[in-house]
């Protein structure tokens, strides 16, 4: 496969993680018990993490304790109950849409944490990014709950910092983003498993359709899909991957039309394209200038006595006189 097949699959393996967390929001609004936001983060890290930690066998070694509970806060403790809050709170779709902010959050982000400098384009994107964000929520500020905003809001500002922090620390050698994405997924559920049973008391009884909807988010939805999302980390940069974050709210927005009901203006329908054409501007990546030592005519010394040198250039279309 060549170089740019493989980057081409690589994207579009690692989109897929977004376009399953755009079914989040109708799966948390039609099956789950309502208005438990720790508990269904609970459900959906914690069980996910263990089977991962099971199936790979490996812990933390080191630093890697520490940086693996620092991830697991910013990419799942505390995203998982701010996501499952606005899910509660807002339109399915229009959750999602917030969350398009990301790329622009990454983009301020990775100057000071990975020292990639913001170029117009990655700006310029981003905003574009946020600009389709502000139609769908000003357009219609007076329905939104501004808990639900906040929350969404937060939960982006949580995640885009740990998807910058995950491409900085890397991964120890040896381990695979699959133990990455279960040392993750369990600190992420140990951290929210006391503030659950603190703030929403016992477990609420599931029935069946809330047992199946568990299921899909914690191995379909959370396992599968962050293992997708962290191997992508890892092998593009964290602005490309990030820019994959506005599918999210376009699955979120399809779904909640063909099976909620829920409908969309003209507006929101700008704002989503806005979102689409960021996420395809952001996997352009520029050429890479070549040095400029490379371009430079050889500057090496010359022996004593040695005549200088004519470039090569010099001597075009001149005859031996």
């Amino acid at each position: 496969m060549s170089p740019r097949r493989a980057r081409t699959a690589l994207v579009a393996l690692t989109a897929l993680a977004p376009v399953s967390w755009g079914t989040t929001y109708a799966v948390t609004t039609e099956f789950l018990p309502p208005d438990r936001p720790l508990f269904t983060g609970l459900l959906r890290a914690l069980p996910a993490g263990l089977v991962l930690l099971a199936l790979v066998r490996v812990l933390p070694r080191g630093a890697w304790w520490w940086k693996s509970a620092v991830l697991g806060a910013l990419n799942i403790g505390a995203f998982f109950p701010l996501l499952f809050l606005s899910a509660y709170r807002l339109p399915g779709g229009m959750a999602a849409v917030v969350g398009s902010a990301g790329p622009l959050l990454v983009v301020a982000l990775s100057a000071p944490l990975l020292g990639q400098r913001p170029t117009a384009r990655s700006v310029l994107t981003g905003v574009v990014a946020a600009s389709g964000v502000s139609l769908v929520v000003l357009k219609a500020a007076g329905a939104l709950d501004p808990v639900g905003v906040l929350a969404a809001l937060a939960a982006t500002a949580s995640m885009s910092a740990g998807t910058v922090l995950t491409q900085r620390w890397g991964r120890p050698d040896g381990v695979g983003p699959l133990a990455l994405t279960g040392w993750q997924l369990t600190a992420g559920g140990l951290l929210i498993a006391p503030v659950a049973l603190l703030a929403e008391g016992a477990p609420p009884a599931l029935d069946a359709p809330a047992i199946g909807g568990h299921l899909y988010l914690a191995l379909a939805n959370t396992a599968i899909a962050y293992w997708l999302w962290f191997r992508g980390i890892g092998r593009l940069t964290a602005t490309q991957v990030t820019f994959l974050g506005p599918l999210s709210p376009l699955t979120a927005a399809v779904v909640g039309r063909a099976a909620l009901g829920e409908t969309l203006t003209p507006l929101q329908l700008a704002g989503m394209a806005l979102a689409f054409g960021a996420t395809v501007a952001g996997q352009i990546t520029p050429r890479p200038r070549p040095a400029p030592d490379a371009l430079a005519p050889s500057r090496a010394p010359r022996a004593a006595g040695e005549p200088p040198k004519v470039p090569v250039e010099a001597t075009a279309g001149c005859r031996p006189g």
